[in-house]
């Protein structure tokens, strides 16, 4: 086991331990006070904490790409409707997550709404987010740990870059996991878009199956079912476990993004772990409803409590750059052989 996986183990307990504490929206961690600065000042030190630090390390979670317009996950709403409105007029969901997991009996109408699902992430345009992201991290030796599947880091970055530990939406896994292995799930869903049209069902022949042992496939993510923690799995935490322990003795700003009370143990609480053990390291945690920063750090530390988009762009005016100035150079070819849409 990497030592980053251990360290999600070990917050993962913590979670457990205090799961009430986190359903309430809260933390156990004994936080700092409230900070003195203003939102111009804190901005200005973001700048300046990205421009000080000799390697950056971001944890982008469900809130960087909700602030970009990515925010149909959990609600009823236009975004929602504009994707998934067929959909809502007969089942009146809640959001995409409500539809997946909901009890369905017809599995052509549940594999139409899924690759619905994949398909309007995998066809998204990079958000501006991150893009502006990216116009701030231009020049730095960086790294990014994600809980996000929805490729929006990938179509940005070379796989070398990124660590998706919950998975990628670009790929199938067998539903039972009956072998480690993933396969290319683009192109089956451009075909089940296809073949769907205007309707809400797929063709039965066309239920994605399992090369090995025939059983119906599955999304290689966490979240719905069996997710298969094999060999692309640990991948992704020896990619991030490795950087860290290549830079552990620089200025290494750890950078958080939008972590909700739900996954907290994946990036925000070993990014504090981290903040604290190590000699040089920084963290800034950026977030719109949680104004987390523990006491251990608050000389190492900074939150920013706002909108996400807005908190980017500010920075990288303030940087004097700007999103439409160009990516960072790492921009690549997505699974399905696209380029990166231009800026």
């Amino acid at each position: 086991m990497s030592f980053y996986e251990d360290l999600v183990m070990q917050t993962q307990m913590n979670f457990q331990k205090y799961y009430g504490i986190y359903r309430r929206g809260g933390t156990p961690y004994e936080l700092a006070g409230p900070s003195k600065l203003s939102m111009d000042e804190k901005i200005d030190r973001l700048v300046q904490e990205i421009r000080d630090a000799d390697c950056v390390i971001v944890g982008g979670a469900s809130g960087l790409s909700a602030a970009g317009g990515g925010n149909f996950y959990y609600e009823n709403n236009d975004s929602f409707k504009k994707y998934f409105g067929k959909f809502e007029e007969v089942y009146h969901f809640n959001g995409a997550f409500d539809g997946m997991f909901r009890h369905w009996n017809d599995r052509a109408a549940f594999w139409a709404f899924l690759a619905t699902f994949l398909h309007t992430t995998l066809t998204a345009p990079i958000r501006a987010p991150y893009h502006d992201l990216d116009a701030l991290l231009k020049g730095k030796d960086f790294f990014v740990i994600t809980t996000n599947q929805d490729t929006q880091f990938i179509k940005l970055y070379p796989e070398n870059k990124v660590a998706e530990l919950q998975g990628d939406h670009r790929f199938f896994q067998c539903a039972s996991c009956c072998q480690d292995d993933t396969w290319d799930a683009v192109q089956p869903v451009e075909d089940m878009i296809r073949a769907m049209g205007d309707g809400i069902k797929i063709p039965k022949g066309m239920i994605p199956r399992c090369p090995h042992c025939g059983g119906e496939a599955f999304p290689w993510v966490r979240g719905y079912g069996n997710f298969l923690q094999g060999k692309k799995y640990k991948e992704q935490y020896e990619k991030a476990s490795s950087y860290i322990a290549s830079h552990k003795d620089a200025k290494i700003l750890f950078i958080e993004l939008g972590v909700g009370r739900m996954t907290p143990m994946f990036i925000q609480e070993p990014f504090w772990q981290l903040t604290m053990g190590l000699p040089h390291a920084r963290y800034i945690g950026v977030n719109n409803q949680f104004d987390f920063l523990p006491r251990q750090i608050e000389d190492k530390g900074m939150t920013i409590l706002g909108d996400i988009a807005e908190v980017l762009t500010a920075a990288v005016k303030k940087k004097g750059g700007g999103v439409r100035n160009g990516l960072s150079g790492n921009c690549r070819k997505n699974q399905a052989g696209r380029r990166c849409p231009d800026p």
